[in-house]
């Protein structure tokens, strides 16, 4: 069975949206997107389906996501059941890796898991594949808010190194150099960043007390303890994070 490693599962086994996107910036998206009813989207690494179902309920798309997470995709198929857009969206369990959807779509989206397709140019790639002309291609991806001064800081993000994100022009200005326009930006704030790691810690707190005795109670724990500083001095400070809306140019 495909997964993805159980600390994931058990982090953010709370959270509808598995980035620093918040509802409220899903919808600005989805509006900025002038999304028609009836309009295809493809969404790779869905995690929990909040995207799709919350664009289904509010604009009359319809999905299809993939995630690796069985969990998570379960989480997806009940929200689907929740909104009542069980009709418009599916949910599967799959590694998403070089999937190609069978029927073009409007939109063909990596919302933060661009890790799917080797890298942001890789997932791009990937994403044309099942693309109607003149679709709108979403990638969701950190940028440096500001510059790491030391390769130390970098890896106080979770990033490897400073050369794994680039500054925002610089990130916009790669997506021209692959031969697309941004269309459109849906950015994070600093708001979202506490929504998606805060919530984390009462996810830990209360899992450790259910299942103190567990293999992973003891790496928990640790990062229990760790996080709200580690992320406070770092990723909050130095990490931004964006949804970009690319189209090819002719």
């Amino acid at each position: 069975m495909v997964d993805i490693p159980r600390i994931f599962n058990i982090t953010e086994s709370a959270h509808r949206i598995h980035n620093p996107i918040t509802p409220d910036k899903l919808a600005t998206l989805g509006a900025a997107l002038r999304l028609a009813p009836g309009t295809r989207v493809l969404d790779l690494g869905s995690g929990s389906g909040e995207m799709l179902c919350a664009w289904a309920r509010d604009y009359g798309i319809i999905g299809t996501g993939i995630d690796m997470s069985q969990l998570f995709t379960e989480q997806a198929r009940l929200r689907a059941v929740e909104l009542g857009v069980t009709d418009q969206v599916t949910f599967i369990h799959g590694d998403a890796t070089g999937y190609i959807s069978e029927e073009k779509v409007g939109v063909a989206a990596c919302v933060g898991a661009t890790w799917i397709g080797g890298g942001v140019a890789g997932t791009i790639e990937l994403l044309a594949r099942s693309l109607r002309t003149g679709g709108i291609i979403l990638i969701g991806e950190p940028y440096w808010r500001q510059l790491p001064p030391t390769e130390a800081v970098a890896k106080g993000c979770l990033a490897n190194a400073i050369s794994d994100f680039q500054m925002l022009p610089g990130l916009l200005a790669s997506f021209g150099q692959l031969g697309y326009d941004v269309v459109e930006m849906v950015l994070a704030d600093q708001d979202g960043w506490d929504r998606y790691e805060a919530a984390k810690w009462l996810t830990m707190r209360r899992w450790l007390e259910a299942n103190p005795d567990d293999e992973l109670a003891k790496e928990v724990r640790a990062q229990l303890t760790s996080e709200p500083v580690r992320y406070a001095t770092y990723t909050r400070e130095y990490l931004g994070w964006g949804v970009f809306a690319l189209m090819a140019r002719h």
